[in-house]
């Protein structure tokens, strides 16, 4: 990735064309050139990453229940594509272990984590999973703050939806984070350039208006989000030509 270039992260994958969170969307988001697939971390009854957004199945799938009182057979049985189209019928909610398989180190994954108990799974996986690249986010600080304690070189980044932004972005900085993810709202001079004298990287969600994507751009996000990233993918490229490049933190 060139350092004066935008990240774009897709959400949930390319989820403006394919069911949220399944192999497919991802799949779409890295043919259509996102550089990093945004995902979302619950646990199986047997403490299996699963990577799913809600805490039922309800919404994304055929079946219904909480995802913590299925096992991963049961789980991976329900049809989570149809909802969104009859062409993604197939789809199954994958485990944090396929994704890392078909991912390798090809692309950057950003884990969204809910639970200290998903983190601990997550930290496991990655003993085992080294090469990928990640960098995990939630907006339970407290959380993060105990990640950073038990890992202290893991890449985190911190989620903010509230106008009271210094004080995570302080809690941001005491535990090294790479990266500041605003709700694309609060983005503002004075955050950008905050996060900007700490070092952290400002990526801003979630975006798939081109000219929302513009302005974000030319106050100093130095990254995106998007459910579409390949029609944000022009603007990204725009974008280069005017950032500044000290908008960009090291990680990327």
């Amino acid at each position: 990735m060139n350092l004066k270039s935008v990240f774009l992260w897709a959400h949930r994958g390319f989820s403006a064309q394919a069911p949220e969170n399944t192999l497919a969307a991802f799949s779409l988001a890295e043919a259509a050139g996102a550089d990093g697939i945004e995902l979302d971390v619950h646990l199986s009854r047997e403490k299996v990453p699963m990577v799913i957004h809600d805490e039922t199945v309800d919404r994304t799938t055929d079946g219904r229940g909480v995802v913590a009182d299925l096992t991963v057979r049961q789980l991976q049985s329900l049809d989570a594509g149809s909802w969104f189209s009859g062409q993604f019928a197939a789809e199954a909610i994958p485990t944090l272990e396929e994704v890392f398989q078909w991912a390798g180190d090809r692309l950057r994954l950003n884990l969204e984590i809910k639970s200290a108990a998903a983190g601990k799974a997550v930290l496991d996986l990655l003993d085992v999973y080294a090469q990928v690249d990640v960098l995990v986010s939630s907006f339970d600080h407290d959380l993060l703050s105990e990640l950073h304690r038990c890992s202290p070189a893991l890449p985190l980044a911190f989620l903010c939806d509230s106008h009271f932004w210094r004080r995570p972005l302080k809690r941001a900085i005491a535990c090294e984070a790479r990266a500041f993810h605003p709700s694309v709202r609060l983005v503002s001079r004075p955050l950008i350039n905050a996060a900007r004298h700490a070092g952290l990287a400002v990526h801003a969600w979630t975006v798939d208006d081109p000219g929302t994507a513009r302005n974000l751009l030319r106050r100093g996000c130095s990254g995106l989000f998007t459910n579409n990233p390949g029609k944000l993918q022009e603007i990204a490229r725009i974008g280069e030509n005017f950032l500044d490049p000290s908008a960009h933190a090291r990680i990327f």
